[in-house]
Parts: structure tokens; C-alpha cells; sequence
């Protein structure tokens, strides 16, 4: 049997993806308390995704965003992580308030971003170790926050994966809007 690699690469990259999710699971949480959410977009849902940034361009005004929905497309896979809001009671002040029930609505506890801060390094490392391409995407990730594809996530990053001869995610060329 001969197996070209260019025939396999999309479902190695499924494979990897899921390695990836595995390795951000098992990354270590705040208080022991596990409020990460994952999911994996291929196919036609990049494609939605990729829409959603270029219409946050427009109502955002981040130029960025123009140039990152251009971007994804690029991917095979993009990882969606994110995290729930639930305040972990150490009245750490980490957040900017002196205690956890004086947090104003809406303001992140802080363990919960460095709880997924922690798990996006940790599926970072593992794509590094695995020697696919990545970026972590604040842009996708607030997209898919509005398409809600991680439901009662407040913060969410996305990571697109890729392996090719070169990593399209950087040396990235900043994109004009489209008159």
C-alpha cells in the first residue's frame, strides 16, 4: 500500500485536533474546577466562521479583523476554546475587585482567564510537539463567541491548524477593506 501524504493530511489533522482538545482538558484548572469548553470547526462551518470575522471588521472597525477572516481559511481545523464565567470564592482581587460577589457583571474572574490562558498554551505545545501550524485568534474566537458555538462561554479564542511548507498564519500581509 502506498499512502500519499497530501491524501491523508485532513484526517491527520482531525486526528491531531483532537489531541490537541485532549491536551487542553487535562491542563491544570483553577481550584481543581473544570470549566473549559472545546470544539473543533472544519469543512463549511470555517467558511462561516471565516464570514463572521469580515462582518466584525465592519462593525468593529479592527482591521485585523479583515486580514484574520481572510486568514482561517487557510485551516484545516480551528480549535474553539473558551470558559465559563463562574467565580472560584478566593476573593483574590486578581479581577480588580476586593472580593468575588463585589465583581461588577460582565468584568472575567481572573482564574477563570488564566484557566484558559493555561489550556490554549498547553494545546499550543502539543500542536508544536505534533509540528503543525497554529496561531491563537482572538478575532475567531470572539466570532464564534457570537455565533454562540460555545454556549455560556465569556471568552473564547480560536486556534487554526494547518501543516504545510509554510505556516500561513504568520508573515501575514494586513488586508484594506473591500470598496
Amino acid at each position: 500500500m502506498i499512502i500519499n501524504e497530501r491524501d491523508s493530511r485532513h484526517e491527520h489533522l482531525l486526528s491531531i485536533a483532537r489531541q490537541i482538545m485532549t491536551a487542553a482538558r487535562t491542563a491544570p484548572k483553577g481550584k481543581g474546577v473544570d470549566i473549559i469548553e472545546m470544539v473543533t470547526v472544519t469543512g463549511e462551518d470555517i467558511k462561516t466562521l471565516s464570514d463572521k470575522v469580515l462582518e466584525m471588521a465592519q462593525t468593529t472597525g479592527m482591521k485585523f479583523f479583515l486580514r484574520d477572516g481572510d486568514n482561517i481559511l487557510q485551516a484545516e481545523a480551528i480549535l474553539l476554546i473558551g470558559t465559563h464565567d463562574q467565580a472560584h470564592g478566593l476573593n483574590c482581587g486578581h479581577c480588580g475587585f476586593a472580593t468575588c460577589s463585589g465583581r461588577t457583571p460582565g468584568v472575567p474572574c481572573a482564574i477563570n482567564s488564566i484557566d484558559v490562558g493555561i489550556a490554549i498554551g498547553s494545546a499550543c505545545a502539543t500542536a508544536a510537539d505534533l509540528r503543525v501550524d497554529t496561531r491563537v485568534m482572538f478575532s475567531a474566537g470572539l466570532a464564534a463567541q457570537h455565533l454562540n458555538w460555545l454556549p455560556g462561554c465569556t471568552q473564547a479564542m480560536a486556534i487554526p491548524i494547518s501543516a504545510g511548507s509554510k505556516n500561513p498564519f504568520f508573515d501575514r500581509k494586513p488586508k484594506e477593506k473591500k470598496e
